[in-house]
């Protein structure tokens, strides 16, 4: 298990394949900007130290046609990429396992639709609230855990399905690559495979009240196998 601590400035861990296509984005774009902003920084540089006016310069089509040319390659480079993730995360594929999200201030309501074994409701729901300062064990997590942590397979792709009871909220997983709006009028989807099971943690990144920072997120990803058995003993 790894978090963003106070002294890191990277990302969180990716595990799940959207977040890598993410980062790799956003390492792409961060290379791109480092040049452009250091040529662009050479050239007024020059210009501020060797005082150079080109007076008789009125005009020049190959030089127009150079810093025309050369931004337009960059603008393609950047926005191929970005399409094509956008393109990735927006697909609707068949899912095997859906799962409804309502929020409200300040908690999440889960039910897993459409899930028919034996033994097992047609729909299972459930509140989850923060844990309490006092009530947290010694390897738990501040505002982050919650009781009795909602289980996914990871074995198979669940969609996630986002709504809202009251105001605006934001349902995020940094390590998962998620973040989807809960707006008024609208549901929302998410998929999730992660690519090794675990525990993954977010908080709702839409200001939506004075407890805005106590609903936290925390998923358990385990085996088929096991989540089978937690959802008949649910």
């Amino acid at each position: 298990m790894k978090l963003t601590s106070w002294n890191s400035y990277n990302l969180q861990p990716a595990n799940a394949f959207r977040i890598l296509e993410l980062t790799h984005f956003h390492d792409r774009v961060n290379v791109i900007l480092c040049f452009i902003i250091s040529s662009v920084s050479r050239v007024i540089l020059s210009l501020v130290h060797r005082n150079l006016i080109f007076l008789t310069l009125i005009d020049n089509h190959l030089l127009e046609r150079i810093w025309i040319f050369i931004p337009s390659l960059f603008l393609l480079k950047i926005a191929i990429p970005s399409l094509s993730i956008l393109y990735m995360i927006d697909d609707l594929v068949d899912c095997s396992l859906r799962v409804k999200v309502n929020a409200h201030q300040w908690y999440w309501s889960y039910e897993l639709a459409d899930f028919y074994p034996g033994r097992v409701s047609p729909s299972l729901e459930f509140d989850r609230y923060i844990v309490q300062d006092i009530d947290l064990a010694l390897t738990e997590f501040r505002l982050l855990e919650t009781d009795n942590r909602p289980v996914l397979p990871s074995s198979i792709e669940s969609q996630i399905l986002i709504s809202r009871a009251d105001v605006l909220h934001s349902w995020t997983i940094p390590r998962l690559g998620v973040k989807a709006d809960a707006n008024p009028g609208r549901i929302n989807h998410v998929k999730l495979k992660p690519h090794n099971p675990g525990v993954f943690y977010g908080q709702c990144s839409e200001i939506c009240g004075a407890y805005h920072r106590f609903i936290p997120i925390s998923l358990e990803f385990v085996s088929a196998e096991t989540f089978l058995g937690w959802a008949i003993s649910f």
